[in-house]
């Protein structure tokens, strides 16, 4: 398969990529652990839904408020070293989690450790984003994002089954400290990678001009992005797809509907994974129609705002936790396919030089806008309790088609601009 190709040939996306498996199967760890020890906290006071909302709202607002800083950081500075600082941070961050496991008395000091380490992944996803384009050739790009996806898919489903075992069996501190070593480690892969004086995706064509890295500001980038409608079209995508944040019903249902093992701990290990496996489907499937141009990936980001929509209505209907895994399998193959496909438009069509700032920013509109999902979804559980939850989910549904809508109008814009630029433009001379 390709995928095993460019892993075998290209040994330092080899190493980033086994950076971010590692880091990732960790994470899926704590994400699990910290959503039980949250809601067994709160267990009859009432706010669980707020409760639970808060420490993903913890994960998001952080990250939001540095974003422009990152951003300017992945571009000024050596992106190699900012990722192996973040990990050693975020390991660190990671091991103060330890401290919370001792009581309710300690769910305050969960957010703030949450949050620190949230802050130091803002900064180290730009950067991770920014390099690729470094070490993978144009025609790779579509190959390499879709197996960064599949493997953040990947290890959600496998980070969440061995996360629910390894709490039951081993206990919260032992799964919690398995994910701070896997930050280490994937400071020590990113330490081996060689990146290129020049991006490699950039070979064979014009050498884009390079400014002084002093004046790379975040102002510059939003003039850049408001002068080049093709590079900030696909920031819509992933702000677009996250006004229905599923994490937060996710959690409920499988903590208060569809209860299996202590706390819900394995109802929620099934439903990530199913998430995670639904992730993984998505992008595979849609590759087979893609020929890596950006038109092409516009049209299938479309088809990937119907699945959305679609797991929101099965999930509506589910009546047991079996359908219920079915609908958010569903939902997550279109949330894969506009995560993968907006990065690849971005790198693409955004020059190195402005790389961090972009995808800072493609973050920044992705946590703002799930933040408020977050938080009215929150409120909204507490308000109508489990018995409404069914209305809630039907309401993500409707809402959901909001996104495609828009979307599909962009890129029927954005293909009617570029065939009359293309017809309009000066047919080239003789011999030239």
């Amino acid at each position: 398969m390709d995928y095993f190709k460019l892993i075998s040939s290209n040994r330092d996306f080899a190493k980033l990529w086994a950076a971010q498996l590692v880091s990732l199967l960790g994470d899926w760890f704590s994400t699990i652990v910290i959503s039980a020890l949250i809601v067994s906290y709160t267990e009859g006071t009432g706010y669980q839904g707020i409760a639970v909302s808060a420490f993903l709202i913890a994960r998001l607002i952080p990250p939001l408020l540095m974003r422009p800083l990152a951003g300017v950081l992945a571009d000024r500075f050596d992106r190699k070293r900012l990722l192996i600082a973040s990990d050693i941070l975020r390991a660190l961050a990671v091991l103060g989690l330890l401290f919370t496991t001792q009581g309710p008395e300690y769910l305050p000091l969960i957010y703030v450790f949450i949050v620190i380490q949230f802050l130091i992944s803002s900064i180290f996803e730009p950067a991770r984003n920014a390099i690729m384009p470094s070490i993978l050739y144009r025609h790779q790009l579509v190959i390499g994002n879709t197996l960064s996806s599949v493997t953040w898919s990947a290890m959600l489903a496998i980070g969440a089954i061995t996360g629910g075992l390894v709490a039951e069996l081993l206990g919260i501190q032992a799964a919690l400290l398995i994910d701070s070593l896997t930050f280490v480690l994937s400071a020590l892969l990113v330490v081996t990678i060689v990146i290129p004086e020049r991006p490699r995706s950039e070979i064979g064509g014009d050498a884009r001009k390079v400014k002084d890295k002093s004046q790379r500001t975040f102002r510059d980038g939003i003039r850049y992005l408001t002068k080049h409608r093709e590079a900030a079209a696909p920031l819509f995508v992933k702000m677009g797809q996250s006004i229905t944040s599923a994490d937060t019903v996710l959690i409920i249902y499988g903590t208060q509907v569809f209860v299996l093992g202590e706390g819900g701990i394995t109802s929620m290990a099934i439903l990530w994974a199913a998430f995670g496996l639904g992730a993984i489907i998505g992008p595979l499937i849609t590759n087979r129609f893609s020929d890596g141009s950006v038109r092409v990936l516009r049209r299938l980001i479309i088809i990937g705002f119907a699945l959305m929509a679609l797991g929101w209505l099965f999930w509506g209907l589910a009546p047991s936790l079996e359908f219920l895994t079915l609908a958010v399998l569903v939902r997550a193959m279109g949330g894969s396919v506009n995560w993968t496909y907006s990065s690849v438009i971005i790198q693409q069509v955004v020059p190195d030089e402005y790389l961090g700032r972009t995808f800072s920013l493609d973050f920044a509109g992705f946590e703002l806008v799930q933040s408020i999902g977050i938080v009215v979804l929150g409120l909204l559980i507490d308000a109508v309790g489990n018995a409404g939850i069914q209305s809630i989910v039907f309401g993500a549904a409707l809402i959901s088609l909001a996104p495609l809508i828009i979307w599909a109008r962009i890129a029927q814009l954005l293909e009617k601009r570029e065939s009359y630029i293309l017809a309009v433009a000066p047919e080239p001379a003789p011999g030239g």
